[in-house]
């Protein structure tokens, strides 16, 4: 396996593993944007590779509108940063590039260099997948999404995120995109019938990666989210994943809740803008 030692099933925070990760969410980004593309064919959705980097455009104030995987794969020359910035300047976009520390300091010395500061940090968790207990709550029962089923989740993740209002409309939008976005697979829990959380997982070379978990603020602290994990293991190790990925805000609850579930903090991202 690639990032482990073979005298043990430890799986270790090396560059390898940062490869793996890595290329696992620019997947998901480039089959997000492509889906994107398709069900809002205005938005000028794309996306390009560069030196091994995924330069993702979904709109000048989307969060997926940025870089990933820069450095980790092919040290990026002055005409490389020269190409991605000129796909985000052409579609009136700061370029903006999430870095792992494993891309080594010469890189952050030249966006530095290039006029480009750090905006936010992100910490990108792992653990091996297996089959978890299951939870507690007798009341939460998680499912997929089913069809028709995409405007209640978008409701819901737009509830989940309240505490961030400028994301409200993205958010109302995103189940559709979710939906069409070739192997995402989107669940949903219910809390004595209703539903209340959301949650995605996208199988990719092994990995499980986990995102889109959110949780209305009158059902927190019941289950939900655990209980989300728990499904979603459970698929991913059906479907042959030996890894599980996801990312939260350093020392966030997020972040706090996948350690609780045995994820470990592999480095924590830096993502720069340049202007």
């Amino acid at each position: 396996m690639i990032g482990t030692d073979p005298r043990s099933s430890a799986v270790f925070s090396d560059l390898a593993l940062a490869q793996r990760l890595e290329r696992t969410e620019a997947n998901a980004g480039a089959k997000f944007i492509e889906a994107r593309a398709r069900v809002t064919p205005h938005s000028r959705a794309e996306w390009i590779e560069v030196a091994g980097a995924y330069a993702m455009f979904e709109g000048k104030d989307s969060p997926i509108t940025q870089t990933f995987g820069l450095g980790i794969f092919v040290p990026p020359s002055d005409a490389d940063l020269d190409r991605l910035e000129a796909f985000f300047r052409d579609r009136g976009a700061p370029a903006s590039h999430e870095v792992s520390p494993l891309a080594g300091v010469e890189l952050a010395a030249t966006l530095a260099g290039r006029g480009y500061k750090p905006i936010e940090h992100t910490s990108v968790m792992y653990r091996t997948v297996e089959t978890l207990a299951r939870n507690a709550n007798p009341r939460i029962v998680t499912r997929r999404l089913a069809a028709g089923e995409e405007s209640l989740w978008s409701s819901l993740a737009a509830d989940g995120w309240s505490d961030n209002p400028e994301l409200r409309e993205y958010l109302l939008e995103l189940g559709v995109v979710v939906a069409a976005a070739e192997g995402a697979i989107a669940f949903l829990a219910e809390l004595d019938g209703r539903a209340v959380a959301t949650a995605v997982l996208r199988c990719d070379g092994g990995v499980a990666m986990f995102a889109g978990a959110a949780t209305i603020p009158d059902a927190r602290n019941q289950g939900a989210q655990a209980a989300l994990l728990q499904a979603r293991m459970a698929y991913g190790a059906s479907a042959g994943c030996d890894l599980a990925m996801m990312c939260a805000a350093p020392g966030s609850a997020s972040q706090r809740n996948a350690e609780r579930q045995g994820f470990r903090i592999a480095y924590t991202r830096t993502k720069w803008r340049l202007g």
